[in-house]
């Protein structure tokens, strides 16, 4: 079984920059499409960026299109979110999500109801 591990969110003002992590442990030998997603209170969870296992493909909700960036490191099997100019509106739990593929290697995937793993999530708290 794998465990997917978020860290790296925090408080931040409005402007600064918030470099999240996604660590998978366990049986990692299963190649992974990921994603991430984030919760606000009384908001559903909604999509924020995906890349494909090959890290070639990324996708980006058009909320944080030219502020977020997603990347992976297959050898050290994290995905990372970076996000600059933060804004408010960013306030949330972010959650890392994982869908094993055995071929399309350089798909992304948009929706929750694709991935079957979920980390537990990192609050990320922006001030102004």
């Amino acid at each position: 079984q794998v465990q997917f591990v978020e860290s790296g969110g925090g408080l931040a003002q409005a402007g600064d920059s918030l470099r999240l992590s996604c660590a998978a442990s366990g049986r990692t030998a299963f190649r992974y499409a990921m994603g991430w997603f984030r919760q606000a209170p009384g908001k559903e969870r909604e999509f924020v960026a995906a890349i494909s296992w090959s890290g070639t493909n990324r996708a980006y909700a058009d909320s944080v299109k030219g502020r977020f960036t997603i990347s992976r490191d297959i050898g050290e099997n994290t995905v990372y979110l970076q996000i600059d100019s933060l804004k408010r509106e960013d306030a949330a739990v972010y959650f890392c999500a994982a869908k094993s593929i055995y071929s399309a290697a350089t798909w992304y995937y948009t929706k929750d109801y694709e991935y079957s793993e979920w980390g537990q999530g990192t609050q990320v708290t922006v001030s102004s």
